[in-house]
């Protein structure tokens, strides 16, 4: 196999218009070899066609006038690799369509964007379980509508980022197992152009690429695009998330994270004081983006008939948005995660804020078994009530009930201490750590 050509790409670069036009090459050498693979071009033919199939040989001005001219851009370039071909120029493009070469050759660039995307987001799983295994036992309030709910560990709030991105990219596999296969049938499908030697072509040319076979190779199968950028989409959103939960605490008024910013950054220009935060904000936004993509991407799915060019240029600028994006995407999550500086000390001043009340769950839960569930929560929640109202303690409030003194004045202390509550945070955070790193290692491999 020769698919996936060994040079650099980047996010940046990845659907600049050599790039494009250089898959479009590679899919027409993979043509050729296929086909002379069955017997149905000469071996010579396609050892010449693949030699001359490099865009910096054939001139990236040079396409850029002919296709001026033709405004067929598919058409441009095989004409330039036929004259440079020489004799196997006759043989360039045999049988085969615009749409079939143009969905081969992005396929080609989507999935590099998935390899680079996936080792991108294997640093952000290191990053993720990393800091869940570090602060597995780190308090903080919980928050639930954005108010103090019960205790938790920071560990365990990255678990849940982490079971959620994980899920991101299990739906990246499934739609990536579905995505890459081979739409090559021809004018409409059928192979027409190929006769009975098609499907053997197909089978051959997936081989040749390393992409799955459709039974009907046809020119509108832009719901298998559509459904990759549709889990970009979902992908976003779940960084998205991760990214405001993280700028949120970075408030002033919260303080549990930071940003580590590089000498000589600048956080304001009018306010000497300020510090911004740079990389969660610039996240945040190309997630946003992201997202955006989905709308349109379900537009182009709506194909007519056997072939629809208006909605394969929606589609194709769609994907030349979506991949390079989602590939930015992961790669800023990863240096985000990187650039996170932890707080525990802020953390544990905000959840003692509320000197015991994070934690009455706790002491109702062990009031139940004498009083019964409703009549501890009904307790608690009075005495919660009246000393809010009168600046009593929670506790000298708690202790006029007999049935709180019966536990113990010391009992009753330890159980309103909110660092001690955390429930199954800890071992959440360890657990999740591990799944962190074994998915890691499996985007690597």
């Amino acid at each position: 196999m020769k698919h996936d050509r060994a040079q650099t790409v980047t996010p940046e670069t990845l659907f600049s218009q050599a790039s494009l036009w250089q898959s479009w090459l590679d899919v027409e050498a993979a043509l050729a070899r296929a086909q002379a693979e069955i017997g149905m071009i000469p071996a010579w033919a396609a050892e010449d066609i693949s030699r001359h199939a490099r865009i910096e040989a054939i001139g990236e001005d040079r396409m850029r006038a002919s296709i001026s001219r033709t405004m067929a851009p598919v058409l441009s370039l095989t004409r330039c690799l036929a004259e440079d071909a020489g004799d196997a120029g006759r043989y360039v493009h045999w049988g085969a369509t615009t749409q079939n070469v143009m969905q081969t050759g992005r396929l080609l660039l989507i999935r590099r964007a998935r390899r680079g995307l996936d080792q991108a987001l294997a640093e952000a799983f290191d990053r993720l379980a990393a800091l869940a295994r570090s602060h597995a036992e780190t308090p903080m309030a919980g928050r639930t509508n954005r108010r103090h709910a019960v205790p938790i560990t920071f560990g365990f709030k990255i678990a849940g980022w982490i079971e959620e991105l994980t899920r991101a990219a299990d739906r990246l596999d499934d739609a990536g197992r579905r995505a890459f296969r081979l739409p090559f049938g021809g004018a409409v499908g059928a192979f027409h152009g190929y006769g009975e030697d098609g499907p053997a072509l197909m089978a051959a040319l997936s081989r040749e690429l390393d992409l799955g076979e459709l039974a009907v190779p046809g020119r509108t199968v832009n719901d298998l695009f559509v459904e990759f950028v549709m889990q970009l989409g979902m992908f976003g959103m779940t960084t998205e998330r991760i990214a405001r939960e993280a700028y949120v605490l970075m408030t002033e008024e919260i303080g549990e994270l930071s940003e580590r910013l590089d000498e000589g950054v600048v956080g304001s220009s009018t306010m000497p004081h300020k510090v911004n935060p740079k990389h969660v904000v610039r996240l945040q936004a190309d997630c946003a983006r992201l997202r955006s993509q989905a709308a349109p991407a379900m537009e182009s799915g709506l194909t007519s008939h056997e072939g629809d060019a208006a909605a394969n240029h929606l589609l194709s600028s769609v994907i030349d948005t979506a991949l390079p994006l989602g590939w930015t995407v992961a790669r800023d999550l990863a240096r985000l995660l990187d650039r996170i500086e932890v707080h525990p000390e802020q953390m544990r001043e905000n959840l003692m804020r509320s000197g015991g009340l994070v934690a009455t769950e706790r002491l109702m839960m062990a009031l139940a078994p004498a009083t019964g569930r409703a009549e501890a929560h009904d307790l608690v929640h009075h005495a919660v009530e009246e000393a809010l109202a009168s600046g009593c303690a929670l506790e000298t409030r708690l202790l006029e009930h007999p049935e709180v003194r019966a536990l113990g004045e010391a009992e009753v202390q330890a159980l309103l201490d909110p660092a001690g509550y955390t429930g199954q945070s800890a071992a959440i955070a360890r657990r999740l750590a591990e799944t962190a790193e074994a998915r890691a290692a499996a985007l690597r491999g």
